[in-house]
């Protein structure tokens, strides 16, 4: 570009905005400050409205450093979204333990250190989510709701991961694919269909006690302070014998439990489809700190033969009257977050997240979590996904493991000999830690086979959850359903009306007279209308407008 005698542009201007320049160089007013925009290499920046160009008009110069290192981060900004429990939301908080659980010394089940003193406090950071729907749907939309906490116990992390509903929809991992790949849209129109799903559903019995909380109010929590929340596994804790129970975890909340009707949902969702965020942010903000108490049920490890079901089975509900809910602690959710997507979406959990007086049971659905959860987290955030703050324990941490995509800092001791990443050494390396109590040794013998579990009992508990139901709960599910099922084919209609009656006959009557109440409004023709009727609504209604 040529110059003037001035050697500015060509045509002579100053510059007129930027730090001006006195015989000493800055003015004080003009040096660098703390709040100083800079680039991520810490380069002081005086120009970012404008990229750098031939002329005010362009073209524009590859050079533009500050620009292609701020557009290409830009670009790199989202990570994978989660496959499931996209849309979240999360807060800080701390676990306070009772010492107790009920009315016994917590250490006569387990060694596990957080619960042991009265009044001994845990930070915690917990997230909220959607199950099935992307990262940005509505918050109003039918859908069990993930509640994952991560604790920062002096002996490291615990993740607890779980739904705000206390049982699932199957009970082998080998079937988690197939459950979310027929809840998730179709792989050819994009749109969630009734028909796949209940074509699957209507082929896995074992489903039913989920379908009845899921297409009932309680697939619609009012809000996340409002839900309850569950491990829905099977766990086990181990006290300081090595000696093991079986549990299962539940959060209360102390807010009350609230839930919403279909309709109740989709005019909350006209109006605002990020509720329960808002919900959550503005009450922590306030003061006004929502607060669980965790409760457990502890249960003998063993087949336990009195039970018509199978203990480890996680679509059944352990009774009450037989395995009470002990109370362990309580938490309260006291800080928002400071930003979203370095905390709430960045943070990682897994069901293998244990600390020591904490243990996993034979439940097959755990044993299958315990391996994806984590191995998602290495997938969508990274190989050092644990180094980030949000995910990091609150103690130091000294592995041999190294390197990988952004690592930022080595797992060394105070006074490690950095030349050895291996152990054992006797160079001064990391050693391990001495053991202070027996481990849990479970006997375990039998064949090698790929068969289910023995005592199923598919539908008692769904129909025991369809009678415990108020009037209009179960008014809201026979509704729910019905419209779900309409667009399925005839014969995913009648496995489903089946599978309804054996949970209880007047389930299956009531689904059934209304998929023939709709049949025959519509002249004979399954009602698989309403979504073609949406969008032809949103032409007729819409206005017309001129090109411009």
């Amino acid at each position: 570009m040529e110059t003037n005698q001035n050697g500015n542009g060509q045509n002579g201007h100053q510059p007129t905005s930027g730090p001006q320049f006195g015989a000493t160089g800055l003015q004080p007013q003009d040096q660098p400050t703390d709040q100083t925009l800079t680039t991520r290499q810490g380069h002081p920046l005086t120009h970012n409205q404008n990229v750098r160009t031939v002329g005010s008009r362009g073209p524009t110069t590859l050079e533009n450093y500050p620009f292609l290192e701020k557009i290409s981060h830009f670009d790199r900004e989202r990570i994978p979204e989660r496959v499931v429990h996209a849309r979240g939301a999360g807060a800080h908080g701390v676990f306070e333990a009772y010492g107790t659980v009920g009315d016994e010394p917590v250490a006569n089940y387990t060694r596990a250190k957080l619960f042991q003193e009265k009044g001994k406090q845990t930070p915690v950071f917990v997230r909220f989510s959607t199950v099935i729907h992307g990262g940005h749907s509505p918050e109003t939309l039918r859908d069990p709701r993930g509640f994952a906490v991560k604790f920062y116990t002096e002996d490291g992390n615990w993740d607890l991961v779980g739904n705000n509903l206390k049982v699932f929809f199957i009970r082998d991992a080998m079937k988690f694919p197939d459950l979310v790949h027929a809840f998730k849209p179709d792989p050819v129109t994009n749109r969630q269909d009734g028909h796949r799903i209940f074509d699957f559903i209507s082929n896995t019995p074992e489903a039913m006690h989920m379908i009845t909380f899921l297409f009932s109010p309680w697939g619609i929590p009012a809000n996340y302070r409002q839900m309850q929340g569950s491990g829905v596994n099977t766990y086990k804790w181990v006290n300081e014998a090595g000696e093991a129970v079986l549990v299962k975890y539940h959060w209360e909340p102390l807010q009350g439990i609230r839930n919403l009707t279909q309709p109740e949902a989709e005019k909350i969702q006209a109006k605002n489809f990020n509720h329960a965020t808002q919900d959550l942010y503005d009450a922590i903000e306030a003061g006004n700190f929502p607060e669980w108490e965790l409760m457990v049920q502890i249960m003998s490890d063993d087949e336990h033969a009195e039970l018509d079901f199978d203990p480890l089975d996680d679509t059944k509900l352990w009774p009450q009257d037989q395995f009470p809910w002990l109370p362990v602690g309580k938490m309260t959710l006291n800080k928002n977050p400071e930003n979203y997507f370095h905390e709430v979406e960045q943070v990682a959990f897994g069901t293998g997240v244990l600390v020591d007086g904490l243990d996993f049971s034979d439940d097959k659905m755990l044993q299958g979590r315990t391996f994806s959860y984590s191995d998602t987290q290495r997938y969508r955030v990274g190989t050092n996904y644990l180094q980030l703050p949000i995910n990091a324990p609150k103690k130091h941490v000294a592995t041999n493991q190294r390197d990988g995509q952004m690592a930022y800092r080595v797992d060394t001791a105070p006074g490690q000999n950095p030349h050895v990443n291996y152990e054992p050494s006797s160079m001064n390396g990391l050693k391990e830690a001495p053991k202070t109590y027996p481990d849990h040794k479970p006997y375990i013998a039998g064949n090698l086979m790929r068969q289910p579990i023995e005592r199923t009992n598919n539908f008692k508990q769904a129909g025991e959850r369809y009678r415990s139901f108020e009037d209009w709960e179960r008014d809201d599910l026979i509704n729910n359903l019905v419209d779900a099922l309409s667009g399925a084919q005839q014969d995913v209609q009648n496995r489903m009306i089946e599978l309804f009656t054996q949970c209880d006959e007047d389930y299956g009557r009531r689904v059934r007279e209304g998929l023939q109440q709709m049949s025959s409004s519509t002249n004979g023709q399954v009602n698989v209308q309403a979504g073609h009727e949406a969008a032809e609504q949103a032409e007729k209604q819409s206005h017309e407008a001129q090109p411009y």
